[in-house]
């Protein structure tokens, strides 16, 4: 017998890759996931995505996440209608990359993985609380951490952070997030810094590489979405936009920068700049607890406010291509750390610790 997990995910961010890595692998080990999409239509290269994996159905829908704003009613809707998937298909597990639901009257254990929060990052990219507007998330937010079996994040930074914005939870773990290597390759660099991410999210700091790029001999482009899901869009006018790019023009992309940047002020883990070491590309990420935990000393870390910093950096790594070459070689090395499988080996000790009778569904892998 086979275990049969209900996974969240968003279509927004960095949770569907987490959600399609994790799916693949779990699948490869005889699971079947029933994945539930919430944040947005799914797109055409995620939903084929999602239909290459065996065992895994999705269950599309476009209810609002919980940190989007005026959501509640959407994130109340999305609860009933979760509560249900897990009437018609009966899972042994719930497996939520949000907080919010983890307080529904679910028959099967939950499990949470803490991908980000508001309140977090507020204090990392405003320097203070959230504004009081925010109380009300904070609380729900509290309560569905309480009611999790296990939480689990990323890197320990993540979960401290949770620890000190919402208390300890019942059983906390870090699992660090994993990447496969399929797919990524190391072509001839070109003279070009590349970042990647939600231009329109003031955490991954892209204005700063925005401001600093007119003084740079090489070009600084930008892959990713400049549009905010709650309205607005980012212009950019020193750096050059890309767009949103699917799968295969962004590791395109990746394989012929040389360096890739993201002055963070908060990043909890960060896939764009593990897809960009796959790739070959020497990173400048900002100088925050989360990116030194995972990259340590194969990355250069500038501080993220300072725009003098990251001209500095970029322009010597420029200069100097046995420097460049050894921080990539330094990253790739590093990446190699981070692979699906060992998430997934962490994440199914984490299913097993949650089940009451875990014998019967793990068999021999118990």
């Amino acid at each position: 017998m086979s275990l049969r997990a209900l996974v969240t995910t968003d279509t927004v961010g960095g949770v569907w890759t987490f959600a399609m890595e994790l799916g693949t692998t779990l699948s490869r080990a005889g699971f079947e996931i029933e994945l539930a999409t919430m944040g947005g239509p799914v797109s055409a290269s995620q939903r084929a995505q999602a239909e290459a994996i065996p065992r895994l159905r999705i269950h599309e829908s476009h209810y609002r996440l919980e940190w989007m704003e005026e959501s509640w009613i959407s994130v109340v809707e999305a609860g009933e209608w979760l509560l249900d998937l897990e009437r018609r298909h009966g899972p042994d597990l719930i497996h939520l990359n949000g907080y919010v639901h983890a307080a529904l009257p679910w028959r099967a254990p939950v499990i949470v993985t803490a991908h980000s929060c508001v309140l977090s990052w507020c204090r990392a990219v405003h320097g203070g609380d959230a504004p009081p507007a925010w109380d009300h998330y904070a609380d729900e937010v509290r309560r569905g951490l309480q009611s999790a079996k296990i939480v689990v994040a990323p890197t320990r930074a993540m979960l401290d952070a949770i620890v000190a914005h919402y208390g300890e939870p019942a059983d906390g773990r870090v699992i660090p997030n994993g990447r496969s290597p399929w797919g990524f390759t190391r072509a001839s660099k070109r003279r070009k810094i590349l970042t990647a991410g939600r231009v329109w999210d003031e955490a991954k700091n892209i204005a700063a590489l925005d401001r600093v790029a007119p003084g740079l001999s090489w070009p600084v482009v930008v892959a990713g979405p400049r549009k905010h899901p709650d309205g607005g869009t980012v212009r950019l006018r020193g750096a050059k936009t890309l767009g949103v790019l699917g799968p295969d023009e962004l590791t395109r992309a990746y394989a012929s920068a040389a360096i890739f940047a993201l002055p963070a002020l908060y990043e909890p883990f960060g896939y764009s700049p593990l897809e960009a070491a796959l790739s070959g590309c020497a990173l400048v990420l900002g100088d925050i607890p989360s990116l030194r935990e995972v990259w340590g000393d194969a990355a250069c870390f500038v501080p993220p406010r300072d725009d003098q910093a990251l001209l500095q950096t970029l322009r010597w790594l420029i200069a100097e291509p046995r420097v460049r070459k050894e921080y990539a070689k330094r990253a790739l090395a590093r990446a190699a750390d981070y692979t699906p499988e060992r998430m997934t080996i962490g994440y199914m000790e984490a299913y097993r610790d949650a089940l009451d009778d875990p014998l019967e569904l793990f068999g021999a892998r118990a």
